[in-house]
């Protein structure tokens, strides 16, 4: 394949990237907004429990474009045992770190629905 394909790969990875972060510090600035916004309004536990889970949301989606543009890269560009091996543990930690995360603001685990998630839904 020519240079012209590996270099629009690059180009997509390089922007998936700028993605992910544009999200991550699009949720906090989101969230700092919010939090400002309703700072006389609402308790400070309440703005606390809020303010984390609009920043974690915005993190765990930023980390989903960042692991796409890894694994894009590593597909696509940089397809060694090294890098395969390497993908591996950046996905095992974004995993895990995504999974902490989600218990963390939700209170459960991402596979267990409670009966007001299936009425939000319907």
């Amino acid at each position: 394949m020519g240079d012209w394909f590996f270099d629009s790969i690059n180009l997509l990875v390089h922007l998936l990237e700028a993605v992910g972060i544009l999200v991550i510090l699009g949720g906090f600035v989101y969230a700092t907004i919010i939090y400002l916004l309703h700072l006389g309004r609402w308790t400070t536990h309440h703005l606390y429990l809020d303010y984390r889970r609009r920043s974690v949301r915005g993190l765990i989606l930023g980390l989903e474009f960042l692991v796409a543009a890894d694994i894009i890269k590593t597909v696509a560009v940089e397809y060694t045992m090294e890098s395969v091996i390497m993908l591996a543990i950046i996905i095992v930690i974004r995993t895990f770190l995504v999974f902490a995360l989600h218990l963390e603001i939700e209170g459960r685990f991402p596979w267990a629905y409670e009966d007001k998630d299936l009425n939000e839904q319907e």
